[in-house]
């Protein structure tokens, strides 16, 4: 297996070019892999694939909806919709709307669909958002980045990488990647620059006027930032070399601590098993055996549910990252209200 920190000066036929460009075009070209791709036939996600908890991530979400008072949500990169499909059965009321960069899905029941070009870029149609609770839910995760190594006199460089993943050294890294390379990744020896995502995220926060924009992601800080990043591939339910190809996905996870240093605004900064617990209540205690003789089909439920509850909460999915940032109406003018 190839491992993507093994630079040689090979020449394959087919060009290198910077990973940030590779990634891109393997995502999101007219034949990438999330355009013919679904989400659900290569990875499980706390939205789909694991018995149960697609539908305890839907209520959460809709009791942070309640919480900030928002009546719209959108679900960004949202694949074929398996989490709004849950969503529009816990609360008809909502208005719904889909982002992804496939049409809607045949069948699926939602208000709004948005076709989107992939990666960093927002549809120009994604605006002007009121009362509306923003999931980002494994979004910026997918979001190319450049990727950056050292070189054998620990100068900071960008990879380039052909189509079968072999890489060459690339250029000395310079500018801004350079600046946030030195701040961000100073124990690392290799890693992804999270400029791109921080740009992306702010975009998004733009297009809020009043809501909730939430994060959820795996993510990493200083203190336990990979030495040789996090880039990787996944393909039919398997993680595999990050190959550039399209015949998989690509995905990285996120720079916490940066991401929140550029948003200069409230944040708050939680762990998937904290605020699931907060919302949804703690997967610990036991169901009562005495509910299986008075009432099997409840036994059953909640034995299905606390199991459910505490893979979302445990291990690797509890140590998700979710990120709530508000967007408060504006105060009113002095004098006024």
């Amino acid at each position: 297996m190839r491992h993507p920190s093994a630079m040689r000066p090979s020449a394959p036929t087919q060009a290198a070019r910077p990973w940030a460009q590779a990634w891109q075009a393997a995502l999101y070209a007219e034949d990438g892999f999330y355009r013919r791709a679904a989400p659900a036939a290569h990875f499980a996600t706390s939205a789909q694939g694991i018995p149960g908890g697609g539908e305890l991530l839907a209520r959460a979400v809709v009791m942070l909806a309640e919480r900030h008072g928002c009546s719209r949500i959108v679900d960004l990169g949202c694949g074929r919709g398996e989490l709004l499909a849950r969503l529009r059965v816990l609360d008809p009321g909502l208005h719904l709307t889909g982002v992804d960069v496939v049409e809607r899905p045949e069948g699926l029941e939602v208000d709004t669909w948005i076709v989107s070009p992939g990666g960093p870029t927002l549809p120009a149609a994604l605006r002007d958002l009121q009362d509306t609770l923003v999931l980002a839910h494994e979004w910026l995760d997918v979001v190319p980045c450049p990727v950056v190594a050292r070189d054998e006199h620990g100068v900071w460089r960008a990879p380039s990488v052909h189509p079968d993943g072999t890489e060459t050294p690339g250029p000395v890294l310079d500018g801004d990647d350079l600046a946030w390379a030195e701040r961000w990744l100073d124990r690392a020896v290799r890693g992804e620059v999270g400029l791109t995502r921080e740009a992306a995220l702010a975009d998004l926060l733009s297009r809020v006027q009043t809501g909730l924009v939430v994060v959820v992601d795996y993510g990493h800080e200083t203190a336990d930032r990979p030495a040789h990043g996090t880039l990787t591939g996944f393909r039919a339910g398997r993680e595999v070399p990050p190959v550039p190809d399209g015949s998989c996905d690509l995905t990285a996870h996120l720079a916490v601590d940066a991401l929140l240093a550029s948003l200069a605004r409230d944040v708050e900064a939680h762990r998937q098993r904290d605020l699931l617990t907060d919302l949804l209540g703690d997967p610990a205690p036991p169901v009562p055996h005495n509910l299986a003789s008075t009432d099997p089909a409840a036994y059953l439920t909640a034995l299905a549910r606390c199991s459910a509850l505490a893979t979302l909460t445990g291990g690797a999915l509890g140590d998700f990252w979710w990120l709530l940032v508000p967007v408060p109406r504006p105060a009113p003018p002095p004098g006024l209200g």
